[in-house]
């Protein structure tokens, strides 16, 4: 079992680089089962079809990358109870975490799948579109208990700030990968975590 798994999560491990880099449509199963060393036999035992895969993939992107946003604002709890100021320490945790990737975020399968969703089964497109509506609960739950404490200085929908959030950092993947700048998307950031501060910081 343990070593069926093991293959599982390579021939996992290589659909999501090449997905990454060329997208669901330039990837082949072909390719997969090449650079995995198994048969077709081998990749259907684990996977029906493409779609099958699209969704372990995808599930498996949205656990981890849940898992990171856990970690980081869990700790920035410890570190500060109060909501804006352990928010504004995630924040800066999560900007220094994608400034420490030595060639940048890899990618991000929710928008791969977003902007190829004809490829793929309703079941698929369900999970991507749940995995931004989490993004937004996650986020709008922060914003209301801040904004309990400090009302914002400006009249926003605090959904779509939440929506922000989130625009921001997937906008910023896709602005790092397409000027090749790393950089960009902590930059892009650390300038999102300026304006939580100054919207919800008392006023003078």
């Amino acid at each position: 079992m343990a070593k069926a798994q093991s293959k599982r999560e390579l021939i996992l491990d290589i659909a999501e680089a090449s997905v990454l880099s060329k997208g669901f449509g330039g990837t082949s199963i072909d390719e997969i089962i090449s650079a995995a060393d198994i048969t077709k036999s081998g990749f259907f035992y684990h996977f029906r079809d493409k779609n099958q895969l699209a969704r372990a993939l995808l599930q498996r992107y949205l656990d981890t990358e849940n898992a990171i946003l856990d970690d980081i604002f869990d700790r920035a709890r410890d570190l500060h109870g109060d909501p804006l100021h352990s928010f504004l320490i995630g924040l800066k945790l999560f900007a220094e975490l994608m400034e420490d990737l030595p060639n940048g975020h890899p990618g991000c399968l929710v928008a791969t799948v977003a902007y190829s969703e004809r490829m793929f089964d309703q079941e698929v497109r369900d999970l991507n579109r749940q995995a931004i509506l989490t993004w937004r609960e996650r986020f709008l739950g922060v914003l209301k208990e801040i904004a309990a404490i400090y009302p914002p200085r400006d009249d926003v929908d605090l959904m779509t700030v939440a929506d922000m959030i989130t625009g921001t950092v997937e906008g910023g993947i896709v602005l790092s990968r397409a000027v090749g700048e790393t950089a960009v998307l902590p930059q892009q950031i650390v300038l999102l975590r300026s304006y939580i501060r100054l919207l919800f910081s008392p006023a003078l």
